[in-house]
């Protein structure tokens, strides 16, 4: 069986600009590397290092990754390479910043949802080809909550939240005419590009959809949330739960298995700060994911929505998915590894310190193997 690990578009970029170098990775300039040049990029430098249980896809945004002029040949080099479209998802953030779909100027709402519609559109007409063939892992249309936010405390709040209510549902009617195949992950995050999110958390999402089905009729098959490491960090919460919460509730239909940090005790991050991307890290909170997921049988996409360090050349800004990748299959390895019958007899036991010597003793494990599959 092929893990699924999908690689995302946009980490492959020339510099943030701003308060650090807009042009660190000059081979990488916009104007250089579009869309396919990223997919030849990740067949030439990336799938070359990974083992051959790997399979890998890709995520791009709508219209400044893909759009109706270069659908077609995007298409024709993931075929060609034999990468997978893994997801799409509407990039209205970069054209909307007054709520999108949520707006209440109702000129930017109208445009906002026409960016909804034109995703579905291309992502069923000329990247279909590039599917994976299993219909369980069809790719997920993950709709960010980047434009769904506000600045101001007034009661507005209220009616930008009916808005988007109406206008998702609008959506899951529209994708569902074009054959219901397509799986729809809310991204919840607690802030960017706005002070404040109608989505902040795993949990706003949850009841989201189950408010979209009792009162738009919304079915949730193939519904639920885009589960991003990151953003429940960001915001001081525990990934862990937020993991059982989305199982519970049969509503994990992807992953970004990215980082904030703080959580390994090496990399500066953590609650209250920005967005910052570390790749994946070897730790117990990622093994005990890892647990979870596989208990439950999840082996759809697992994304790597990662950034390069400020300071990374392209040769090591490719290192840093490589390592990402592989960092979460050394947490997959050490998970299945744990003897989880005498984990939870320990527990049972109160006996707290000796589970966790067995959480240690895997995330030891688990770098072994990291390094082990690092150098060959």
């Amino acid at each position: 069986m092929k893990n699924l690990h999908s690689v995302c578009a946009w980490t492959f970029h020339s510099g943030a600009g701003g308060f650090v170098p807009g042009n660190i990775r000059p081979d990488w300039s916009i104007d250089k590397l579009d869309t396919v040049a990223k997919i030849k990029l990740i067949r030439e430098k990336i799938q070359p290092r990974l083992p051959d249980n790997i399979q890998l896809g890709l995520e791009m945004h709508y219209d400044y990754e893909f759009n109706e002029n270069n659908a077609g040949e995007i298409a024709d080099a993931l075929v060609d390479s034999g990468i997978y479209l893994a997801m799409t998802t509407p990039g209205a953030h970069r054209h909307f910043g007054y709520g999108g779909i949520a707006s209440l100027d109702p000129i930017e709402r109208k445009l906002s949802e026409g960016f909804g519609e034109r995703t579905v559109d291309l992502t069923y007409g000329p990247l279909k080809k590039a599917w994976h063939p299993d219909s369980d892992k069809a790719p997920t249309l993950v709709l960010w909550n980047g434009s769904y936010g506000y600045d101001l405390a007034t009661v507005g709040i209220r009616k930008m939240y009916c808005n988007l209510k109406e206008s998702v549902a609008k959506l899951c009617a529209y994708e569902k005419n074009k054959g219901s195949e397509l799986y729809i992950g809310i991204e919840p995050k607690p802030n960017e590009g706005h002070p404040a999110m109608l989505l902040p958390t795993v949990a706003s999402a949850l009841l989201f959809w189950r408010r979209l089905h009792e009162q738009y009729g919304v079915e949730l098959d193939r519904k639920g949330v885009n589960k991003e490491f990151g953003h429940t960090e960001m915001i001081g919460l525990d990934p862990v739960l937020d993991t059982v919460e989305e199982l519970d509730n049969s509503m994990m239909v992807h992953m970004h298995i990215n980082s904030q940090g703080l959580s390994d005790g090496i990399a500066y991050g953590g609650p209250g700060k920005f967005d910052i991307d570390h790749g994946v890290r070897i730790n117990g909170i990622n093994i005990a994911i890892a647990g979870l997921v596989n208990d439950a049988g999840y082996n759809r996409w697992r994304g790597h929505d990662i950034q390069p360090r400020p300071y990374d050349n392209e040769n090591q800004a490719v290192d840093r998915v490589v390592r990402s990748i592989l960092s979460w299959e050394a947490c997959d390895m050490a998970s299945r590894e744990i003897d989880y019958e005498l984990l939870l007899g320990h527990l049972s036991k109160r006996e707290t310190a000796r589970a966790e010597d067995m959480m240690r003793e895997a995330v030891v494990s688990a770098q072994k193997y990291f390094n082990d599959i690092y150098e060959q």
